[in-house]
């Protein structure tokens, strides 16, 4: 089984904003795999189904992006789960708009999200998908992730998504490896491997 968790924070405020693009990306997946995503439990937002034939549980946790990890840590905990079976979807900034990079595991670099998760399950050993949003921008952050999408952005980033949910099918069907060999850009570099 696998746990398939995408970032973001609850509420039509924040809809469709860069900090959302793991949502995003975790209703796009349950579309395509006829999975539905409306069961609260864990302090998320979860639907069961299948990708393939394994099982997987969809989850967009409903706790605002900081505390993100008690959404996971009470699922890991619930099913008995390795690291290994968690995959998270997140925004990523400094990475280029539109691209994605998967990784086997790391670090949470400045993601507040994926800090939280690190934390709760007190383990880093989990494959991860970083959308891209750039940080071309000036001015305060928080406005910037939590603010919406550029007329430009939007076929890079509806790309970027695409690619997501391939690569995260990928994960699940032939491993990590063969989906940062298809879908990792090699164009973008990573200012925090």
């Amino acid at each position: 089984m696998y746990v398939i968790v995408g970032l973001g924070n609850p509420g039509k405020k924040y809809e469709n904003t860069r900090h959302n693009l793991g949502f995003i990306t975790i209703d796009r997946l349950a579309e395509e795999n006829d999975i539905k995503v409306s069961k609260l439990k864990f302090k998320a937002l979860t639907g069961e189904g299948r990708i393939g034939s394994e099982r997987v549980l969809l989850v967009k946790p409903q706790t605002y992006m900081n505390l993100s990890g008690e959404s996971v840590r009470e699922i890991m905990n619930f099913y008995k789960l390795e690291p290994e079976n968690l995959i998270v979807i997140y925004d990523d900034f400094d990475i280029d708009v539109g691209t994605i990079r998967i990784r086997k595991f790391g670090s949470a670099g400045t993601h507040n999200g994926m800090k939280s998760i690190i934390f709760q399950i007190q383990s880093d050993r989990f494959p991860r998908i970083r959308i891209g949003t750039g940080s071309d921008h000036m001015g305060n952050l928080a406005d910037f992730v939590t603010g919406g999408f550029t007329k430009g952005e939007v076929p890079l980033l509806e790309e970027a998504v695409t690619n997501a949910v391939k690569a995260c099918e990928t994960i699940i069907s032939d491993g990590t490896d063969k989906a940062m060999n298809l879908y990792n850009s090699k164009k973008s570099e990573d200012k925090h491997e």
